[in-house]
């Protein structure tokens, strides 16, 4: 990646910055020359350790700072604005941070709407207050809901009938964003994600789990026919998409698809896994769970034509990458589910 000089020598919150996403996009800035201030609370959503484990190799860089903070507690980020906000005013907030998945927010929906919306919140008044005017946030290709006849999705769809609370706090969320843009002038690029793999995929997510019982000889859970269908995206073309959205100015607020703009059905996600891994997968069939969606599908006109997006890894050469980053981890730390 090229030197960027709208991030050289400026300053960055990254929230969730332990995570899979978020230690990408963390290396990628603190690469770039930029600073990095990072704020992640380490819940136990999936193992800490592994989040504690991505953060160890940036304790090298001079530019890197770390806060264990909920972004649910206001006076918390405060004193962390207190301390950053001068100079955050020259780069911006990147949040990525929220409580993930469709399934488990159904069993805990309070939570994610503290978390991403609440969170959400608190982050777009402290921007306010101290002036910080570039906002970009993780939102989910969840927001489309259940429209198999509307495929590919496009960023001008209607989203006011998200099926999961995990969407809905997220289409919440950028509806809060488009307030704050329009009152306040803060400047703000929504990114719509579409299941995002890749080295350091959270150990929960469908590739990475599916990989590791295959590996172990375990059945896995397949939920309905295999028919279900999916835009896989490769973590260096989502990269790519984000640090396209920090140099974006030309209109207060955005909305981009980041995506492949290419299906791939649970079936054959599955045989492309057993063929790199060598090894045939024990098949758990399970009912269709609420809140799962039949298809995924990304149109990337918009992102292309407007940030210059270009992926280049497409499923068939994602997945070995992937298996060979898993078993390279498995020797080295144990990876636990």
């Amino acid at each position: 990646m090229s030197t960027l000089p709208f991030v050289e020598n400026k300053t960055f919150l990254v929230t969730g910055g332990a995570g899979f996403i978020g230690s990408h996009v963390v290396r990628a800035l603190l690469d770039q020359g930029a600073q990095v201030v990072v704020v992640d609370d380490f819940n136990d959503f999936y193992d800490p350790h592994i989040k504690e484990q991505n953060v160890v190799p940036f304790s090298e860089y001079p530019g890197f700072t770390l806060y264990r903070i909920d972004i649910r507690d206001m006076e918390a980020l405060r004193s962390v604005f207190t301390l950053h906000g001068p100079e955050l005013k020259t780069g911006g907030i990147i949040h990525l941070a929220a409580r993930a998945g469709v399934r488990p927010s159904l069993k805990n929906p309070r939570l994610y709407l503290e978390t991403n919306v609440t969170g959400t919140l608190n982050l777009a008044e402290l921007a306010r207050e101290f002036g910080i005017t570039k906002f970009v946030f993780a939102s989910s290709s969840s927001v489309y809901g259940d429209s198999p006849d509307a495929v590919p999705f496009k960023e001008s769809q209607d989203i006011s009938k998200p099926i999961s609370p995990y969407a809905s706090t997220k289409a919440m969320a950028e509806s809060l964003l488009y307030t704050y843009s329009h009152l306040y002038g803060l400047q703000v690029v929504c990114l719509r994600f579409f299941t995002v793999y890749g080295p350091g995929q959270r150990p929960d997510l469908a590739i990475h789990k599916f990989t590791r019982l295959i590996h172990e000889g375990k059945p896995i859970p397949v939920f309905g026919d295999g028919s279900t269908r999916r835009d896989y995206t490769y973590i260096d073309d989502i990269l790519q998409g984000v640090m396209a959205a920090i140099g974006y100015e030309e209109k207060a607020f955005e909305v981009f698809n980041l995506g492949e703009s290419q299906t791939v059905t649970l079936a054959r996600l599955i045989e492309l896994i057993e063929t790199v891994v060598g090894k045939k997968a024990v098949i758990d069939r399970q009912p269709l769970q609420p809140g799962d969606v039949p298809i995924t599908y990304a149109d990337i006109s918009k992102t292309k034509a407007m940030l210059g997006y270009q992926p280049t890894t497409q499923i068939d050469a994602g997945i070995p990458k992937f298996v060979d980053w898993y078993m390279n981890a498995l020797v080295k730390v144990p990876i636990t589910p």
